[in-house]
C-alpha cells in the first residue's frame, strides 16, 4: 500500500504541513513511522479522511449547483471597461475566471482575500469567502 509523508498528504488535501500535522496529531487521520523514521500516512486513510472531510466541507457551504469547489486566495484582479479576469490559486492549482466588472464590484474582491473557485464544465464561478 502507498503511505505519504505529512509534506505529501498536506499538498494533497490543500492545506500546509501544519495543519496536517494538528490534524494528525488530534487523531483525525492515523499515522505510523516509516523505515527511516518519517511520520507517514497510509494511501487507504488519507483517502477515507478526504472523502469524509470533503463531505463536512460540502455540508458547510453555501448553497449552490456547481460542484467541484476549489477554496483558495485570490491572487489578481484585471478589471476592465466591462469584463474582469480573476485567478485564484487553490493549493497547486491556479484558477482563472472571466466575469463582468460588476461582479467583482459586487464581491469586492480583491488581491489577498479568500474566495472558491467554482468549476462546471467549461465555466468558473467565484463565491467570495
Amino acid at each position: 500500500m502507498q503511505s505519504y509523508t505529512i509534506g505529501q498528504a498536506a499538498r494533497l488535501l490543500g492545506v500546509s504541513s501544519d495543519t496536517a500535522r494538528r490534524w494528525a496529531d488530534a487523531g483525525r487521520f492515523a499515522t505510523r513511522r516509516d523505515d527511516g523514521g518519517k511520520r507517514v500516512v497510509d494511501g487507504q486513510d488519507l483517502a477515507e479522511f478526504a472523502t469524509e472531510s470533503a463531505q463536512n466541507d460540502a455540508e458547510e457551504e453555501s448553497f449552490t449547483s456547481v460542484r467541484n469547489a476549489f477554496p483558495g486566495i485570490v491572487t489578481a484582479v484585471r478589471v476592465g471597461d466591462v469584463s474582469a479576469q480573476v485567478e485564484i490559486q487553490a493549493g497547486p492549482h491556479r484558477l482563472v475566471s472571466l466575469v463582468t466588472r460588476e461582479s467583482v464590484e459586487e464581491l469586492g474582491l480583491e488581491v489577498g482575500m479568500q474566495a472558491t473557485a467554482r468549476v462546471k464544465a467549461t465555466n468558473v464561478h467565484v463565491d467570495r469567502a
